[in-house]
């Protein structure tokens, strides 16, 4: 097991992140664009799974770097699309101006194609995987970041504005739209450290409810959120029309459903306690519990 904080580890993703897009002799300014919105801060939340996945499943942490920056670029790429004037129309991200709001509207798209298709790439080159885990990771991370995935979920969010949506419905837009990425995470680890199908399924499940946890906790941020740690302002769901866990079951309602995935989450992962030393994905739980930003 490394020795190394969440903290300690977000540094080492924030400095691989650093200058990763070099500059191309187009004589462009996109790298700075793409390199821009990559170093806009964020929790880091997904790399770090990745690492500390691996971490538990007892391999070196580092053999999943290559993946967890292509993951952080297919986030970042997904946010800069996301607060474009079509679709959320936001001003700001995490404190500073959206992408588009410095590059313009053209080259914030192109810049999130560059992201999503760099992401490929750099798994793709990764002397650290074997060909066969290779394909599996691309695979997964094609898998969960298209249609079915992340892009499949913020359509149906899209679709779902202006409309009342039941909690089955809010469940699936949530499990692709913000799950999909936060189960790649594990489940890349897992292919990764090459685990048997009932540990893949334990980690899936853990995935499942973390995933849902992380969503509600960002619904009840959005109304009773600090906007100076959020780094955004408060109450953009209820501004755009979007249905949400708050919306439809009440503040103590989110509460209560929080509580209810973050004990499955649990519940999950303790299956694992004799295996593993599941401490640092327990740790996971409680800080997407506790979070304020």
């Amino acid at each position: 097991m490394t020795k190394m904080s969440m903290n300690e580890l977000i540094e080492q993703i924030n400095n691989a992140l650093d200058g990763v897009i070099k500059p191309s002799p187009l004589n462009t300014n996109l790298e700075e664009s793409m390199q821009y919105s990559l170093n806009a801060g964020g929790k880091r939340i997904r790399p770090l799974l990745v690492f500390l996945t691996l971490d538990v499943l007892n391999q070196d942490y580092t053999k999943g770097k290559q993946t967890a920056l292509a993951l952080e670029m297919i986030h970042t790429y997904s946010l800069i699309h996301d607060d474009l004037p079509p679709m959320d129309n936001d001003d700001y991200r995490r404190g500073k101006l959206t992408n588009h709001k410095v590059y313009g509207e053209w080259k914030a798209i192109l810049a999130g194609d560059a992201l999503l298709t760099k992401a490929f790439e750099i798994v793709a080159d990764d002397d650290l995987l074997e060909p066969e885990v290779k394909v599996k990771v691309l695979s997964r991370l094609a898998h969960n970041s298209g249609h079915l995935g992340m892009v499949g979920g913020q359509t149906l969010d899209m679709q779902s504005e202006d409309k009342p949506v039941d909690l089955e419905t809010l469940e699936q837009i949530h499990k692709a739209k913000t799950g999909a990425l936060l189960k790649f995470a594990i489940l890349s680890a897992a292919d990764i450290a090459k685990v048997d199908q009932s540990t893949s399924q334990l980690l899936e499940s853990f995935s499942d409810h973390l995933g849902l946890m992380f969503q509600i906790k960002d619904d009840l941020l959005d109304v009773y959120g600090d906007e100076s740690k959020l780094g955004k302002k408060v109450g953009s769901d209820i501004e755009n029309h979007k249905s949400t866990y708050v919306s439809l079951l009440g503040k103590q309602g989110a509460e209560d459903k929080l509580d209810f995935h973050k004990n499955a989450a649990t519940e999950s992962i303790e299956k694992l306690s004799k295996q593993y030393d599941i401490k640092p994905l327990l740790d996971v739980i409680d800080l997407f519990y506790t979070r304020d930003h």
